[in-house]
């Protein structure tokens, strides 16, 4: 019962690993919040009036919820792919490797907070009204500031948390001492009902990854969007939240058909470069195919109509598209990372 027990909760480290990376950066949230909003912080009262916008917390709650995601969904690959190429009789026999990944993560993290924050900070500061650039750079200068602003604290965000959870994945998933042997002992046969199908890791893991990358490129593009601040709830949501999980379920489905009949063996991280790969690919498409719509337009090509009406039809025509191309792309490029394995 003991050797069962603890094979059960071998199969479900990629998902306990999920949650540790999730309740960590959460709780790092809560509290980076409660400091910067609390009475006793400095401008702490504007920053409540700024940050009760929903113009600004709907964008902000956008960019930390892609971060969770991330993390989450990272820290899941590192602990499917250890689990897929030991065996759950090895991971079996690690010490405590939750608890390790939780302190390791949770140091990075802290880390990241305390030297990377601050300066985040500051340079949002700037963008502000009253800030330093508010009153001495034109709007249009000033977004594009900002949006080169956000794309390096972006990449720089994006490579601490790569890199923390890495580290922490290393380091709880390391063995010590002589080589385990492979055999399971009896009741090892049932451990495999923690664990994701690897058909259905695949489009997991695929889906969250781009829609990931989909959002990061929005927070980024918000740098250039005018967002008001008094800019209704419901369509905010609906562009921030709403969006994305279509897409999500999109991804998924393109994911979910190209590994079809389904690998004998998650083998997540080639999700991870399959999803990152049709992202690219996509963007560069629908850009080329946008590109194109324009110069049409602009030759002339189009009788009768008025301007404005052509680029809504062509903004009508390049979503749809690009949801098309979308599910079209992701099933090409898993299946073509998968192909050996199906």
């Amino acid at each position: 019962m003991a050797a069962s027990s603890s094979f059960e909760r071998a199969q479900r480290l990629p998902r306990h690993f999920a949650w540790i990376a999730l309740v960590v950066d959460a709780a790092l949230f809560v509290v980076n919040m409660a400091v910067l909003l609390l009475p006793s912080s400095p401008h702490s009262e504007h920053m409540r009036s700024v940050y009760a916008q929903p113009g600004v917390w709907i964008p902000l709650l956008s960019r930390v919820v892609t971060v969770w995601l991330l993390a989450a969904t990272l820290a899941w690959c590192h602990a499917r792919k250890a689990l897929d190429e030991r065996g759950a009789p090895r991971i079996a026999r690690l010490r405590s490797p939750g608890s390790r990944f939780a302190a390791v993560y949770l140091a990075a993290m802290v880390v990241n907070l305390l030297a990377l924050t601050p300066l985040f900070y500051q340079a949002q500061v700037l963008f502000m009204p009253g800030g330093p650039l508010h009153e001495r750079v034109d709007m249009y200068g000033l977004r594009s500031l900002m949006a080169m602003s956000m794309l390096v604290q972006s990449v720089i965000q994006v490579l601490v948390l790569v890199a923390g959870v890495w580290l922490a994945a290393r380091f709880a998933l390391r063995e010590r001492g002589a080589a385990l042997a492979d055999a399971s002992p009896p009741g090892a046969a049932e451990a495999g009902a923690g664990t994701a199908p690897p058909r259905r890791a695949v489009a997991l893991v695929a889906a969250a990854i781009f829609v990931s990358l989909q959002m990061w490129i929005g927070n980024i593009a918000s740098g250039w969007v005018d967002t008001s601040r008094d800019s209704d709830v419901m369509p905010l949501l609906l562009g921030w939240f709403a969006v994305p999980l279509l897409v999500y379920a999109l991804a998924f489905w393109g994911g979910w058909l190209g590994a079809a009949p389904g690998p004998t063996q998650a083998r997540p991280f080639r999700a991870v470069a399959a999803s990152v790969s049709a992202f690219v690919l996509l963007q560069a498409v629908c850009v080329a195919l946008a590109l194109g719509g324009l110069l049409w337009i602009a030759s002339g090509s189009f009788s009768g109509g008025s301007s404005d009406s052509r680029l809504v039809a062509l903004a009508a025509v390049m979503v749809a598209l690009y949801l098309v191309l979308l599910v079209v792309l992701v099933r090409m490029v898993t299946r073509r990372f998968y192909r050996r394995y199906l």
